[in-house]
């Protein structure tokens, strides 16, 4: 069966590359970032506005709309695009990301994950399968394997993380045989930690396993980023390259850009929103906390390099005012300026790609851009 990525172009002086991953609505160039829409939307903004920055994917949670509104709801709309009125790629995680949440985590089971139903405070046993046969009938493009989501910082040493890698390569394998929708890809993903070895092993049988993309989960959560650059340097060099790789919970600029270097297709994060809660700004010579009074009387616009509508429209000193007063429509404004952003950020990245120039274009953005 052929392969739903197909390469286009490799960078020569980095790992970068661009491609193209096939699925039932829509061909996306790589590499892409999906916002998330956890419960189907993303917040402060409409996905019709989304869809005009160029956005071509989003990321909603199974385990979620499997609560709340239900499946049969999601069945009776016609699946979840139709629901949500989206008409693009649609990656769903499995549940395995509330392993994260105290709130929601329970107890780790060999059979599945015991997890708290926030809406009748009741516990569900949400196994592989379930993850599985709950993501076939939402008819999300792409599912995603049911992982064992270890902490970082957790103190119980290596032998925990091999235990939870042990675990997720498990799960990996009965997921792979509960997938049932043939218009649905599946990829698995990898677990470890940040022990190099165990990423290395996990990469290998989740390689071997046939899944159409691969992952990486446990990333992004607080580990020192040039380790976590260098697990995506490793995933690269190890899984095949017709099959793309996808960092989970990864959203700032500087981030993805070492990321795409390092040989990285897909990435997803709330980061560009929950920035802009906090009246950070993103823009071409780094992040900005737009509530700082030096913009109280500044009408220059956020990035005169940008050319979404918020930069056409509004100025700094708007924008303070409205943060500084915990305005909806500031949080909004923001929200919308970070995603076309990082949007544009990555649509920049793979035209110097294709052009052989992305070696001196990373370099010069991570140079004027400031954390």
């Amino acid at each position: 069966m052929p392969s739903p990525f197909s390469l286009s172009h490799s960078d020569k002086k980095t790992n970068a590359r661009t491609g193209k991953l096939k699925l039932a609505h829509g061909t996306i160039d790589t590499p892409f970032f999906m916002p998330v829409a956890t419960k189907g939307s993303v917040k402060h903004l409409a996905l019709n506005e989304v869809s005009k920055m160029g956005v071509r994917c989003l990321i909603s949670n199974a385990f979620i709309f499997y609560l709340r509104p239900g499946l049969s709801t999601i069945k009776k709309a016609g699946g979840i695009h139709r629901f949500m009125k989206w008409n693009h790629g649609l990656f769903t995680d499995s549940g395995g990301f509330q392993i994260l949440d105290e709130t929601f985590l329970v107890a780790r089971k060999e059979e599945g994950v015991v997890l708290n139903n926030p809406f009748t405070r009741k516990q569900e046993l949400f196994t592989p399968e379930r993850a599985i046969q709950v993501q076939n009938a939402l008819g999300s493009d792409v599912a995603m394997c049911l992982d064992d989501v270890p902490r970082f910082g957790e103190k119980k040493g290596k032998v925990f993380y091999a235990e939870t890698l042990k675990r997720t390569l498990h799960w990996a394998s009965r997921c792979a045989s509960a997938h049932q929708n043939k218009k649905q890809l599946l990829f698995g993903i990898s677990q470890g930690g940040t022990f190099l070895d165990l990423r290395k092993k996990g990469l290998v049988e989740l390689n071997e396993m046939g899944f159409d993309g691969l992952a990486l989960g446990g990333l992004a959560i607080g580990e020192p980023k040039p380790t976590m650059q260098k697990i995506v340097s490793l995933a690269r060099k190890t899984i095949d390259k017709n099959k793309p790789l996808y960092v989970m919970g990864l959203g700032s600029p500087e981030d993805i850009i070492q990321a795409i270097a390092n040989g990285a297709d897909i990435f997803d994060s709330v980061f560009p929103a929950r920035t802009a809660r906090h009246g950070l700004a993103l823009t071409s010579k780094g992040r900005i906390s737009i509530k700082n009074n030096h913009y109280a009387a500044d009408f220059s616009t956020l990035d005169e390099n940008c050319a979404c509508w918020v930069c056409e429209n509004y100025t700094k000193a708007l924008l303070h005012h409205l943060a500084k007063n915990s305005e909806e429509s500031g949080f909004r404004f923001l929200t919308h300026h970070n995603l076309s952003f990082v949007q544009k950020t990555i649509e920049t990245a793979r035209i110097h790609i294709r052009e052989g120039t992305f070696s001196s274009f990373s370099k010069d953005f991570l140079k004027k851009y400031r954390v």
